[in-house]
């Protein structure tokens, strides 16, 4: 049997994805922040939810939207309805703002198809109604200006 190196996984992970930072798992309500960008921009590789808690049966339309410090609010998905999404339900973006919140139902999901570059400010989630449910995030990022780094909001 093979014992997994975890350090070897995690650098091959931070060299192939950039630095990866978790927010955990909570009830999203509309305009929540899941992530800060502070100091600068950063290249977003990837944004990975998961569904810990039963969604809700009923329209739940999710996006994820960046929220700069200085500017106006833009999409970085457009919504995908969350209704009765199971716990396991991976949750992702397609990195082109016009094309839905990818949702996968069976413990698998495409992964984000182009990286987006996000200025200082939050990101955050853009939830049409209140319902019960949880979802779990991760996002791995280069940072591309001096100092820019993401921590969870």
């Amino acid at each position: 049997m093979i014992t997994p190196n975890f350090q070897s996984r995690d650098a091959i992970a931070q060299v192939g994805l950039g630095i990866r930072v978790d927010r955990g798992t909570a009830n999203l309500t509309n305009g929540l922040d899941l992530f800060t960008v502070i100091g600068g921009r950063v290249l977003v590789m990837l944004v990975l939810g998961e569904v810990t808690t039963l969604m809700e049966t009923k329209t739940i339309n999710l996006k994820l939207q960046a929220n700069p410090t200085a500017g106006t609010t833009n999409d970085m998905s457009a919504d995908v309805d969350m209704s009765a999404a199971e716990v396991g339900t991976l949750i992702t973006i397609a990195g082109t703002a016009a094309t839905a919140t990818q949702l996968g139902k069976s413990g698998v999901v495409r992964a984000q198809d182009a990286a987006m570059v996000v200025a200082a400010g939050a990101i955050e989630a853009s939830i049409g109604d209140t319902h019960t449910g949880s979802i779990k995030w991760s996002l791995w990022y280069l940072p591309l200006d001096t100092g820019a780094y993401v921590v969870v909001a």
